[in-house]
């Protein structure tokens, strides 16, 4: 899994970045004011609270994560906006609103990783499969068999938001300073760091090699316009899949109509089938105009 997951995300960024123009332009300004004024909280309160509760229950949704929570917190915001001309040139609630949400997707991502055991994005999956590995099952009864984790994880979060805070803002200016290394030393870094980390896996080559051919996929994906977090979900939850629908067809002794008298399972399966048509549906009639066009 891990080194699945740095191939596609650190070896395919580095191959991506290699095609792009090595000169890079840092804005140069003094930084000051870096905590909110009183205006600023006053002005940002209700889109922090609206950014919160959009970025707790789309966090929850699997699949979206907080990349999708941030661009509907922005989108609300803006429309709910009394002088939506401002945003984008400064306007403090298009920065709170996105950026609660963004930190409430974190913590609505554990209740279906925690409760279901379904990681909803790939940061998910990676903390899914490291419980997997040290032999601990994400699901109903994680409360129940192992409360100190449980309380642990929720502790870690409100512990883990203190730290970054007190590192963040003393230390921003040192954050900058990495802006600032040339690509040609920070990108063999990367790769240095990946080939290390993946062979102390399990001291093995093929790790490697493992984790060169998924980088080389990952980057062969982002150039033709796909996504790599769907492929990690799936990685994770296939063999939950096939053992699942194992299960399920000795209950029915090999009927697959468990599937669809079962009210439940007939809703989500009916959604996930819209779900699969509405991308399909712009493609096909992408097509026939482009047919009808041809024949005109």
């Amino acid at each position: 899994m891990i080194p699945v997951a740095m191939g596609l995300f650190g070896i395919a960024e580095i191959l991506g970045n290699l095609e792009k123009s090595l000169d890079k332009e840092i804005f140069q300004a003094r930084i000051d004011h870096i905590m909110p004024s009183l205006k600023d909280w006053a002005e940002a309160k209700w889109s922090i609270v609206r950014g919160s509760i959009l970025g707790f229950f789309i966090g929850i949704l699997p699949g979206a994560g907080a990349t999708l929570a941030t661009f509907v917190a922005y989108a609300v915001e803006k429309k709910v906006a009394a002088h939506p001309e401002r945003f984008g040139k400064g306007a403090i609630q298009g920065v709170a609103g996105p950026e609660s949400a963004n930190n409430a997707a974190t913590g609505g991502s554990l209740v279906p990783l925690l409760s279901l055991g379904i990681p909803p994005t790939a940061v998910m999956a990676m903390l899914f499969s490291a419980l997997i590995i040290h032999g601990i099952q994400p699901g109903p009864l994680l409360i129940k068999n192992h409360p100190q984790l449980f309380w642990g994880l929720v502790a870690s979060m409100y512990v883990g938001n203190g730290f970054l805070l007190l590192l963040n803002l003393p230390l921003i200016g040192i954050w900058i300073k990495v802006l600032k290394i040339p690509y040609k030393i920070l990108f063999p870094l990367i790769l240095l760091f990946c080939l290390i980390g993946a062979y102390s896996i399990n001291n093995t080559n093929f790790d490697i090699d493992v984790m060169i051919f998924f980088g080389a996929a990952g980057y062969l994906m982002k150039k033709f316009g796909y996504e790599c977090a769907p492929l990690i979900l799936a990685f994770v939850l296939g063999p939950r899949l096939e053992q699942t629908l194992r299960q399920s067809l000795l209950i029915s002794r090999g009927s697959f109509s468990i599937f669809v008298t079962r009210p439940i399972c007939a809703v989500f399966l009916g959604v996930a089938f819209l779900l699969l048509l509405s991308n399909i549906l712009p493609y096909i009639k992408k097509r026939r105009q482009k047919f009808d066009e041809f024949e005109e």
